[in-house]
């Protein structure tokens, strides 16, 4: 028996129970009574490795992404694993990919270790079908899952979200007001965040008026070539545009290549804007506006946040961080 049954069977949270385990007054004396009451039944008497906070812990976090070679996912690795040392704490790292079942797979490896808690880097981890959640939701009335830029609702799931929708929102309506009227689109996918941005570029096209063109939203390959080539196709079939906002900055720099490629002016004869504000986009000519949606913030928050859900504090299930466009030499407003 572990904390997690005691939990379930008592029906209060993981961290009631640590409060009870260290003697926290914070407790009712009918909630500490049931919560004894189960131990003394379930037979379990905490373990000998156990800190401060009662948890069986060896004090390690799980951390997951699905792609180590995304510059985002990167850094968004570098500053948690940073953060949790500051915190005093371990991180194991899995690198999952992006399927479901090789995601779940992962997670149960980082279950078996006995974490304290996962921390899932990337909107990737949440599903456009609930049913692929499902194991997430599960997990989670076990342990804390930490959700870097997803959301998604359970027992024990706590977001820490970029405001994606805005950002992309306020970006492309100032295309718009530049004079541009023909912004082409390009995402990779359906994740969380990726969903966002989307219906960011719907509702800046809507509020100005502009018909939402299908033939200007594409699913683009995330690399430079795929993006390049996936452009002079589109043009090659007479597809006319003087703008294009791309979900992540490799797709922008692969826009700005075929613009180079082909002789069109940048930022006079198209405008161009990435997202995530990576060092690629400081590698291009000219230098790529570029959104910047706070990785740091983000990691940091997220771990902030756990702390306070380890410590047995009252934290919100969704923080939400403002993005900045970062005007560089790729769009003329």
């Amino acid at each position: 028996m572990n904390i997690y049954d005691v939990s379930e069977r008592a029906n209060v949270s993981i961290a009631t129970v640590s409060r009870v385990i260290n003697g926290n007054p914070n407790v009712s004396e009918k909630t500490r009574n049931r919560v004894l009451a189960v131990m003394e039944e379930l037979g379990y008497t905490p373990n000998v490795f156990a800190r401060s906070l009662g948890l069986n812990t060896m004090r390690t976090i799980g951390i997951m992404c699905a792609d180590s070679s995304d510059p985002w996912l990167a850094g968004a690795i570098y500053y948690l694993e940073q953060e949790l040392r500051r915190n005093g704490y371990d991180s194991l790292l899995c690198c999952s990919g992006y399927l479901p079942e090789t995601k779940k797979k992962y997670l149960e490896l980082l279950l078996s270790k006995r974490v304290d808690a996962v921390i899932l880097a990337g909107s990737h981890y949440v599903e456009a079908r609930q049913k692929d959640n499902a194991y997430l939701i599960e997990a989670s009335k076990e342990l804390p899952i930490m959700l870097v830029n997803g959301c998604l609702d359970g027992k024990q799931i706590y977001s820490t979200v970029c405001d994606d929708r805005t950002a992309v929102y306020e970006s492309v309506t100032r295309l718009i007001q530049s004079g541009r009227t023909s912004v082409l689109y390009l995402y990779a996918g359906s994740s969380y965040s990726n969903l966002q941005k989307l219906a960011g570029y719907h509702a800046a096209c809507a509020a100005a008026g502009l018909n939402i063109r299908d033939d200007l939203v594409r699913i683009c390959p995330k690399d430079l070539d795929g993006t390049e080539e996936l452009l002079c196709s589109l043009a090659s079939a007479g597809l006319k545009f003087d703008a294009v906002f791309a979900a992540e900055d490799v797709m922008a720099v692969g826009a700005v290549k075929y613009a180079n490629k082909t002789g069109i002016k940048i930022p006079e004869e198209m405008n161009i804007i990435g997202y995530n504000n990576s060092i690629l986009s400081r590698c291009t000519d000219p230098e790529l506006t570029t959104v910047d949606n706070k990785v740091e913030s983000l990691c940091t928050t997220t771990v902030t946040t756990l702390m306070k859900v380890l410590g047995g504090g009252n934290v919100p299930v969704k923080t939400t961080i403002s993005a900045e466009l970062i005007k560089r030499g790729t769009t003329d407003f």
